[in-house]
């Protein structure tokens, strides 16, 4: 076969963030109008009602913290999921000497999935659909899975050209390790990644406090038999295992963040690990550990807000570990992942 002779598709799917001002009410109503987000226990024309009030109600406050973030009042996750289907893309015509194309699509805002798929846009053995959540939620993977099904007619686990998710695959633990070895010893290039500050990296890396902070739940998924904790606690685990085979020797912490409203959520809380240790003086580093690309939860949440909470409670020192982006590691992984997949269907 010469080279490009034939051609795949990749689509890269991500939960999605306004670009501009003018999309954080639409983006806020999309994310709250999902059943499998807003899980509550309400009959569904009223949780309807309820997720627009407090999509509307949230908007000014929310496009406030956007403003804040230096990106035109908006958020950088779509552009930056672009990069990440450029440098796919990339890898993976290089490995399998075909040309791919590829695509963003959103649950959430714009490029919006529901507005681009059709009942013939499907995942297939040439046609494939990768969520970028590394670990599997019923708010994330299955969100994904049913909007696929409500606009193809078919639900996509288990068919050719869908990637599952991938917290235990060795090669994202050894990449996710990496990246974290890589930030302290200064390996990390600024232009590859969005604030990367490492003014005041610690001579004393392997001695930090680590803390991997995961994007929180309605403890009522759990109940239902949610296998997120799970898989977080799994993908610490690995990680941290890799780490110490690189010397690091530090206290390791898992936490949930971006709580919203009065339900249970997952715990302990970030914030509440946070205010710990910064109490008892720690050097602290937090990584980002169920996100693949910087946005608003890891860039102001977690490099200003939690940041600051931190040092105010007495904290010595505070370092926000960049995710993925276009790590070079972490993108040939995702294109192996996907010519795996391809070929359990050739």
């Amino acid at each position: 076969m010469s080279l490009f002779e034939e051609s795949s598709k990749i689509t890269l799917i991500n939960l999605g963030g306004p670009r501009s001002p003018e999309e954080v009410e639409p983006f806020l109503k999309d994310l709250f109008l999902d059943p499998y987000v807003f899980d509550l226990p309400l009959w569904e024309p009223i949780r309807k009602r309820l997720a627009v009030w407090i999509a509307e109600k949230r908007a000014p406050r929310v496009a406030g913290t956007y403003r804040s973030m230096g990106f035109g009042g908006g958020s950088p996750l779509v552009s930056e999921t672009e990069k990440q289907m450029l440098a796919l893309v990339s890898s993976l015509e290089k490995k399998s000497k075909r040309k791919w194309n590829g695509r963003v699509l959103m649950t959430c805002g714009f490029p919006n999935l529901g507005e681009v798929l059709s009942q013939n846009d499907k995942p297939s053995s040439n046609n494939f659909f990768l969520p970028l959540y590394p670990q599997y939620s019923r708010s994330t993977v299955l969100s994904t899975a049913k909007k696929i099904e409500s606009l193809t007619g078919e639900l996509p686990f288990g068919k050719p050209g869908w990637v599952s998710s991938f917290s235990s695959d060795k090669r994202f633990l050894d990449a996710s390790a990496s990246l974290i070895s890589d930030f302290f010893q200064g390996n990390l290039d600024a232009k590859d990644f969005l604030h990367l500050d490492t003014k005041n990296l610690p001579k004393n890396w392997n001695q930090i406090d680590l803390v991997f902070s995961a994007h929180g739940i309605p403890m009522r998924l759990v109940c239902k038999g949610d296998s997120y904790v799970r898989e977080i606690e799994a993908t610490v685990e690995g990680i941290v295992n890799r780490l110490r085979q690189k010397g690091f020797s530090g206290e390791t912490h898992i936490s949930y963040q971006s709580r919203v409203g009065p339900a249970k959520w997952t715990e302990p809380n970030t914030k509440e690990v946070l205010k710990r240790l910064g109490s008892s003086g720690k050097n602290i580093a937090v990584y980002p550990v169920s996100f693949v690309s910087d946005h608003l939860e890891t860039l102001e949440e977690i490099g200003v807000e939690l940041k600051d909470l931190a040092l105010q409670s007495g904290a010595n020192s505070y370092m926000r570990i960049p995710a993925f982006g276009t790590y070079p590691l972490f993108i040939d992984f995702l294109a192996d992942l996907i010519l795996e997949t391809q070929s359990r269907f050739d």
